[in-house]
């Protein structure tokens, strides 16, 4: 059972749930004031550490740590180095965990490695070599502590299991920290997920995770706040089981996590030899909270997350007794949202049972040594089979393969037909195992939106992933394929204890912190390139609307695709051409176009007739132009835009293409919306958007001042094809003062060469 309360929830002694301020005080025996009790969240105290202003309403964070991948590094290190780093002035994680295909797209990958390494040993930094580890796996066994804060690219950092308020971010934002500024944030509000009961035998983390995801994603219960894990319930889960919940948060749009720690958590960090990253966190004696999030595990069942959404959740019970509707319903609802090749799942159903053709149990949520003991336990003597079917694993990190090794269950595993594969998290975002045309693939995975198994509907290619537990995955390999719940097995689970090796990072990491060699040169390859320069916002604005997007969220898996894309981002002219590819493939010529009219205008050449035209209708209307003043730019209106990967690509190539604006109703997450505003687009928010058609101009006049006075209504001026005028009223929401000079200035790296530190 999974219930949310409709308000706030004080928390007494960490065990009693109330909603009336009486209630808690007869409860503890004293007055209990709310703006008292919600300062004894976890979070509160962590956040309160950090904090470098003098008000706890208006953040400003320096973090502990920063982590980041080899599809994001290359850039945020290219553009603090634009803006003035010499050093890197806190630990700085350089995993090698996604781009590590290096036969794909020649040598540019491996390139970009040696580029991280040379930058580690020129700033400062932690590299780690590739199929190691990867991101998530090194920073829980190396990084994260009690009371802690860490900073990734990537948009599952999510540490809070170890008592780490970590969290995902565009580049830009890491770039921010590498030159000494702050992380500038209203302080968000906390939730508490309540967690009471025991899992059941074959109820694994997924189950869990999933069943959360599906009951607060949709309706933004969580979004953008905190979720603080709190309960009796914690003290029934090992760590590595809270890991694997925790990092599939970022699935529900909260902006960060955090849970109790405890004795488990000690023995946890005991094992990395980091006990002295240990210590107890725990709400005050009465603490508020802006919601809660109550789940029994006991009623937790084997969960499934359809395409193309991990909200998309049933129990695999439902599916299994109400498989053609829920087959047909996905179907259609899929291929609502895909361009090109359709989802076909109604095939799926032979002789009343469910089949997949594929099994990957991976990465930072999957891959870990427990999940694996587990699946091993359920496929040890077993085969999954000459058919069709087959299952991969990836192990999250070197040192769990190494336990695996030693423990026979990477040998049960091998047996049992299994793939044993490196430590890579490609099966997450498309680049390692994608299926055949038509098939369904089971991952314990973090996604499964469009393509985020690498087929491309636009090239006649289409499969599907749903997301299951490691658990739920191995009992399917054990029937061939047909969709079976671990829990339908009679299974003794082993749970050999980990034996954890540090002496296989200690051999091949390179941390070079706290000594930078200044004089090493860095490392180009051919496909690393310079940021292109970024003109300051004018005083006017044109954008032209290139693409028109009204699904009710658009991932920036859609914005720029994950996959193949990865191996060309540290090029960002080769990367914005993938650039709304397979959601609107016309995109990128229309913004080229755009963004040709704007160099013609700063050369002072003849604008089209086009534009004008545009000018003439609104002279025409009494509306004041000045060309010579107007950037003319490209713009994306997307109804929710953003959700998913914090990759600072989905805004960036936008911006390279010439963008200027984004227009939204809301955006999905802060990260995307920060994205934006670290590459110069502003990020427009619009009440009536059915004012806007495909391929509209929009004039908005004063929006350098009005960025800069951060007005709450910007009127502007739609010109249709027809040169009819429709009046709007935009807003960007609330901006800090150093986001609206960022937007002014154009971008973060003009920003910075333009407000020095002194």
């Amino acid at each position: 059972m999974i219930k949310l309360f409709d308000g706030g929830v004080y928390l007494v002694d960490g065990t009693r749930l109330c909603a009336e301020a009486a209630e808690a005080s007869q409860l503890c025996g004293r007055a209990v004031s709310q703006a008292d009790a919600a300062k004894g969240t976890i979070a509160y105290s962590i956040l309160k550490a950090h904090n470098q202003s003098d008000s706890m309403d208006v953040l400003r964070l320096r973090f502990d740590s920063l982590t980041s991948h080899d599809i994001t590094y290359v850039g945020i290190i290219q553009t603090a180095r634009a803006s003035g780093m010499e050093s890197f002035p806190m630990p700085y994680v350089l995993t090698n965990c996604h781009n590590s295909l290096c036969a794909v797209g020649g040598t540019i990958n491996e390139d970009d490695h040696k580029f991280a390494l040379s930058a580690a040993h020129k700033y400062g930094g932690i590299y780690v070599p590739p199929n190691l580890a990867n991101i998530h796996s090194y920073n829980r066994e190396t990084m994260a502590g009690c009371g802690k804060m860490i900073l990734g690219s990537d948009s599952h950092t999510r540490y809070g299991a170890i008592g780490t308020l970590a969290v995902g971010e565009g580049g830009g934002e890491l770039a921010k920290q590498l030159v000494g500024r702050t992380y500038d944030f209203a302080r968000p509000e906390v939730v508490a997920v309540y967690l009471e009961g025991t899992p059941r035998p074959g109820i694994g983390p997924h189950d869990v995770a999933l069943s959360i995801v599906g009951a607060v994603y949709r309706n933004g219960y969580v979004k953008n706040k905190v979720m603080e894990f709190v309960g009796p319930g914690i003290a029934n889960l090992s760590m590595e089981y809270r890991n694997a919940i925790d990092v599939m948060t970022t699935e529900t749009t909260c902006w960060s996590s955090i849970w109790v720690t405890d004795e488990k958590t000690k023995d946890y960090l005991r094992i990395h030899g980091r006990e002295d990253d240990w210590r107890e966190l725990k709400p005050a004696s009465v603490t508020w909270y802006d919601g809660c999030v109550f789940v029994d595990l006991s009623t937790i069942e084997c969960t499934i997350a359809m395409p193309m959404h991990p909200s998309n959740t049933f129990t695999i019970h439902q599916l299994q007794e109400n498989a053609a509707d829920i087959l047909h319903e996905t179907e259609v609802a899929a291929n609502a949202q895909i361009k090109g090749a359709k989802m076909e799942l109604m095939p799926k159903l032979r002789n009343g049972a469910v089949w997949v053709e594929q099994g990957e149990i991976a990465g930072c949520a999957g891959g870990t040594y427990e999940n694996l003991c587990a699946a091993a336990d359920i496929l040890r003597g077993k085969s999954c089979g000459n058919g069709a079917f087959s299952l991969s694993v990836y192990p999250g990190s070197v040192p769990a393969l190494s336990a695996l090794l030693r423990n026979g269950c990477a040998a049960d595993l091998l047996s049992a037909g299994v793939l044993l594969r490196e430590c890579f998290c490609g099966p997450c975002f498309g680049a390692g195992d994608c299926p055949a045309n038509g098939e369904l693939s089971i991952r314990h995975t973090t996604r499964n939106f469009p393509n985020r198994e690498g087929s491309k509907p636009g090239e006649g290619q289409m499969s599907a992933v749903a997301l299951m537990d490691a658990r739920s995955i191995a009992a399917t390999a054990a029937n061939g394929g047909r969709l079976t719940a671990a829990t339908d097995l009679d299974i003794t689970y082993s749970d050999p204890a980990y034996l954890y090796d540090k002496s296989l990072y200690e051999k091949r990491v390179y941390n070079g912190y706290g000594h930078p060699e200044p004089e090493a040169a860095l490392k180009f390859g051919p496909n690393i390139k310079d940021w292109p320069e970024q003109p300051a916002l004018t005083d006017d604005l044109l954008v032209k609307l290139c693409a028109y997007i009204t699904d009710p969220v658009t991932t920036t898996d859609e914005l720029i695709p994950s996959g193949e894309t990865s191996s060309y981002r540290s090029n960002p002219e080769r990367l914005s051409e993938f650039t709304l590819s397979r959601r609107e493939p016309q995109y990128v010529a229309r913004s080229k176009a755009v963004r040709d009219e704007e160099h013609r205008r700063r050369q002072e050449a003849a604008l089209s007739d086009e534009v004008q035209s545009v000018y003439a209708a609104l002279e025409k209307a009494g509306i004041e132009v000045q060309p010579a003043t107007t950037d003319i730019g490209s713009a994306i209106y997307a109804k929710m835009p953003g959700d998913g990967s914090a990759r600072e690509q989905a805004a960036s190539c936008q911006r390279v293409l010439g963008g200027s604006a984004n227009f939204a109703t809301q955006y999905a997450t802060k990260r995307y919306r920060s994205n934006c505003i670290n590459w110069g687009i502003v990020p427009f928010l619009i009440e009536q958007p059915e004012k806007l058609r495909p391929g509209d101009y929009v004039f908005i006049p004063g929006i350098r001042q009005a960025v800069l006075d951060n007005r709450c209504s910007i009127p502007a001026y739609a010109v249709t094809a027809e040169e009819e005028i429709r009046s709007l009223i935009l807003s960007t929401g609330p901006l800090t003062p150093t986001e609206r000079n960022i937007l002014a200035d154009g971008c973060l790296i003009n920003y910075y060469r333009n407000h020095k530190l002194s």
